[in-house]
């Protein structure tokens, strides 16, 4: 089975090492737009048989403690209809699903970092948030491929996020490995 394991920021990987068997490795960059090119570039140019993304996020207002979290499904936070309704979008889904069971994660292409915006993510019912899996999401389902998302949690999506985010990362990412060591036996 061929597998790509998918993250955003390079410092995600600062726990694992840098060959791990079945796997191919891919660093989008953060945000959106970068997560969907980097993601469509890999997948035109090799079959997958699945996509694991592994990475951050903050917890929306204290939803979720410290841990490892699968995604279920991913809204965007930062998107409006033409009526004005934050999450939807005017051509893209309202939800992308992951397709097993999970908990949801807003995305966005903004750091979020104090209670406003922590109150609007909220009010869309994720526990997470993040700036990547809706469109990692979204762009496996164009190709067909299955697709995992296991997140840690960094931080919560408060005032002083950055900082929380710059010194639980290195923590987080040793988490992450040693759940797709568990998981895949690798």
């Amino acid at each position: 089975m061929r597998r790509l394991l998918v993250v955003a920021h390079r410092d995600e990987l600062t726990g694992f090492p840098a060959d791990i068997p079945g796997f191919d490795i891919l660093l989008t960059g953060p945000g959106k737009l970068l997560a969907a090119h980097e993601l469509t570039r890999a997948l035109d140019r090799t079959v997958y048989d699945e996509i694991v993304v592994v990475g951050t996020a903050g917890a929306v207002a204290g939803a979720l403690g410290p841990g490892i979290y699968e995604v279920g499904d991913a809204v965007q936070h930062d998107v409006f209809d033409l009526a004005g309704v934050r999450g939807r979008h005017l051509s893209m889904p309202e939800r992308v699903e992951a397709g097993g069971a999970g908990v949801r994660i807003a995305t966005g292409d903004v750091f979020v970092d104090d209670a406003e915006a922590v109150a609007l993510i909220q009010s869309l019912g994720a526990q997470l948030v993040d700036m990547e899996t809706y469109v990692y999401i979204w762009v496996a389902q164009r190709f067909g491929i299955p697709i995992r998302v296991l997140k840690a949690v960094s931080d919560d999506a408060q005032d002083g996020a950055t900082t929380g985010w710059d010194e639980a990362v290195a923590a987080c990412s040793r988490a992450l490995y040693e759940r797709i060591r568990a998981d895949y036996g690798v």
